[in-house]
């Protein structure tokens, strides 16, 4: 079974910039949809955003527009999550996962990987 593997999280001062990426083992890969999701504690799993198989399509959350930017790399079966700008309200464990259709709910989602913390200090 698929499963995606996030890195570049960590502890960062509110205002500062982080990079997430997200590797898939297989080169189904560019067949999905991929979205990146964070959950905070005591807070339901949501949606940062998403991005089309073809990196034509392209949603944010209203939380995250113009500070997060997602994008992939299907010839390294790797989608990224660039975000700057970052809040305290922006700490969570962030995750992405892959999609057969343009959605942003998680239960649409497969191969979730184990995640990334992200800590951003006020």
């Amino acid at each position: 079974q698929v499963q995606l593997v996030e890195s570049g999280g960590g502890l960062v001062q509110a205002g500062g910039s982080l990079s997430l990426s997200c590797v898939a083992s297989e080169r189904t890969f560019s067949s999905y949809d991929i979205g990146w999701f964070r959950q905070a504690p005591g807070k339901e799993r949501e949606v940062v955003a998403a991005i089309g198989w073809r990196n034509s399509v392209q949603s944010y959350a209203d939380l995250v527009k113009g500070r997060f930017t997602i994008s992939r790399d299907n010839a390294k079966n790797t989608a990224y999550l660039q975000m700057s700008s970052l809040k305290f309200e922006d700490t969570a464990i962030y995750y992405c996962a892959e999609s057969s259709r343009a959605t942003s709910r998680p239960a649409d989602f497969h191969s979730w990987g184990q995640g990334t913390h992200v800590t951003v200090s006020s």
